[in-house]
C-alpha cells in the first residue's frame, strides 16, 4: 500500500497521520521540532488506545498502526519522503514557508508523487507555482480534528492535472471522508461561507443590538447551531479566526463584506485569544463570571434573521462565482462545520425574497457595501426560483 508523508506534526498533521494509519498506510510524519513529533506519536498512541478501549479497533490493528508510523526531523530527514506516493503539507499558514517546503520536497520525491497542501485560505495555485511540476500539487483541506470531522475539500490549482485531482479525491473517499470539489478561490467553500457567522455576529455586538451571550443564545437555541459564534471564536482561538478573516479579506482585494472586526483585533492584541489563554470574549476557569443572556425571543429572532440572511447571501455568491455546486456548498457546511442545515436549503425555507429584503434593509440602514446582495440572489428572486428544484 502507498506510503503517505505528512509534514507538520501539530494537531492537524498528527490527526491526518492517524487517519492514514487507520487505513493501513505506512506513514512518515516529520517536523522541524523533534519535540513536536514525539508529542504527535504520544497523541496518536493515546487515540489508538481509546479506539481499542471503545471497541472501534482490535489491539492487533492498533499495534500494527503504531508500527507503521515513522517520524523524522527536518530538514535532515527530508529524504524519508522518497518512497511516498502522497505527501500532505500541514505546516504554518504562510505562503513563503509552504513554497519553500514544496520546492525541497520536489527534490526528493518520485515524479509521480502527489504533493497536497492542507492550506485553509492560501492560493493552491500560488503554492504550486514554486514547483517545477505544478500539475501534481493539489489542495486537500481537512477539518480539525481530522480523525473525527468527515469533510475534506479537494482544491485543484490552475495548473493541477485532472488525474491528480481525481486520484486525491479517490484517496480521501477511500479513507471514508466526505469530499467536495472547490475552485481555488479565497477561503474555498467553508471558510468563505462561514465568514458572516462570525462577522455579522461581531457587527451586531458592535452595533449595540445585543451582547455576546445573547447572540450566542439566539444562534444556538433558536437557529440550532451547536455553538454560538463568540464561544466558537474563543474555542478556535481569536488569533486563528481573525487571521483567516484577514486572509480572505486581503485575497478578495479588501472587499468590505469580509472586513475584519476591530473588536476581535483588540482581543488578539491583548493576548485574549479564548480558551487557550483563559480569556477571550468570555473568561474561563473556576472563578469565571456567569454569562447571562437576554432570552428575548423577538430580539433573538431578529439576530438569527440578520446572520442567516448574510450566510445565505454568501453561499449564493459562492455558487454564482462557480466556486462549488449548490449541493457541495450545503454538504460542506453541514459536514465541515456542523451547520444544522445547508445555507442554500435554509434560504429556501426562509424564502429567498425575505433574505433579499433583510440584506437590502441592512444596506439602507448602514450604507455599507458589506450588505451587498448577490446578483444571483436578485435574479432568483425575480424569476421565482429556488435551489435544488
Amino acid at each position: 500500500m502507498m506510503t503517505v508523508g505528512i509534514v507538520g506534526a501539530g494537531a492537524m498533521g498528527s490527526g491526518i497521520a492517524q487517519v492514514a494509519l487507520r487505513n493501513g498506510h505506512q506513514v512518515v510524519l516529520a517536523d522541524v521540532e523533534k519535540s513536536a513529533t514525539l508529542k504527535a506519536r504520544e497523541s496518536i498512541d493515546a487515540a489508538l488506545a481509546r479506539d481499542v478501549e471503545k471497541g472501534r479497533l482490535t489491539s492487533e490493528t492498533a499495534t500494527s498502526a503504531r508500527d507503521r508510523l515513522r517520524t523524522a526531523s527536518l530538514p535532515a530527514g527530508l529524504g524519508e519522503f522518497s518512497e511516498c506516493g502522497l505527501v500532505v503539507e500541514a505546516i504554518v499558514e504562510g505562503l513563503d514557508a509552504k513554497q519553500s517546503l514544496f520546492r525541497a520536497l520536489e527534490g526528493v520525491v518520485s515524479p509521480d508523487c502527489v504533493l497536497a497542501t492542507n492550506t485553509s485560505s492560501l492560493s493552491v495555485t500560488s503554492i504550486a507555482s514554486a514547483c517545477q511540476a505544478p500539475g501534481r500539487v493539489v489542495g486537500m483541506h481537512f477539518f480539525n480534528p481530522a480523525p473525527v470531522m468527515p469533510l475534506v475539500e479537494i482544491i485543484p490549482g490552475a495548473q493541477t492535472s485532472s488525474e491528480v485531482t481525481g486520484a486525491t479525491r479517490a484517496i480521501a473517499d477511500g479513507w471514508g471522508k466526505v469530499t467536495v470539489l472547490a475552485a481555488d478561490s479565497p477561503g474555498f467553500i467553508v471558510n468563505r461561507v462561514a465568514r458572516p457567522f462570525y462577522g455579522e455576529s461581531l457587527r451586531i455586538l458592535e452595533d449595540g443590538v445585543a451582547d455576546a451571550p445573547t447572540i450566542d443564545w439566539a444562534l444556538r437555541e433558536l437557529a440550532g447551531f451547536r455553538m454560538g459564534p463568540f464561544l466558537l471564536m474563543d474555542f478556535i482561538g481569536n488569533d486563528v479566526n481573525y487571521a483567516v478573516t484577514e486572509s480572505v479579506w486581503r485575497a478578495t482585494y479588501f472587499d468590505g463584506r469580509y472586513r475584519p472586526s476591530i473588536t476581535q483585533k483588540r482581543l488578539v492584541e491583548a493576548g485574549w485569544l479564548g480558551r487557550k489563554s483563559g480569556r477571550g470574549f468570555y473568561e474561563y476557569g473556576p472563578d469565571a463570571p456567569a454569562r447571562p443572556a437576554t432570552e428575548d425571543r423577538a430580539l433573538g429572532e431578529g439576530i438569527v434573521l440578520r446572520v442567516l440572511a448574510m450566510l445565505v447571501n454568501e453561499a449564493v455568491d459562492v455558487v454564482r462565482w462557480r466556486v462549488a455546486t449548490p449541493a457541495d456548498v450545503d454538504l460542506a457546511m453541514k459536514k465541515g462545520v456542523n451547520y444544522p442545515r445547508g445555507p442554500l436549503a435554509w434560504g429556501n425555507e426562509l424564502g429567498l425574497e425575505g433574505v433579499l429584503k433583510e440584506i437590502v434593509r441592512l444596506r439602507g440602514e448602514s450604507g455599507e457595501d458589506r450588505y451587498r446582495p448577490s446578483p444571483l440572489l436578485r435574479r432568483m428572486v425575480k424569476e421565482g426560483r429556488r435551489f435544488f428544484e
